[in-house]
């Protein structure tokens, strides 16, 4: 299963940029979306930005993403 990863995008250098959320920070490559401004919300996957979106998209995945974790704890394997 792929799972890409709402993060908010805090600085951008060169085609490289720091994304952050829930405290974790993260560097991803900014190829696949050079329009991304900081500020923006991205979706990440294996260390790529691959789309901008909205505050509420992201928001609205996070939450899902924690519901689901809520109800299946990973077992630490």
């Amino acid at each position: 299963m792929c799972l890409a990863v709402p993060m908010k995008l805090m600085t951008i250098e060169d085609s490289t940029g720091v994304v952050e959320v829930s405290g974790i920070e993260r560097e991803v490559s900014l190829t696949l979306v050079p329009e991304a401004k900081v500020g923006d919300h991205l979706l990440i996957h294996a260390g790529f930005a691959i789309a901008v979106i909205d505050e509420e998209e992201a928001q609205e995945t996070l939450k899902l993403i924690r519901e689901y974790l809520s109800e299946n704890p990973p077992d630490g394997n």
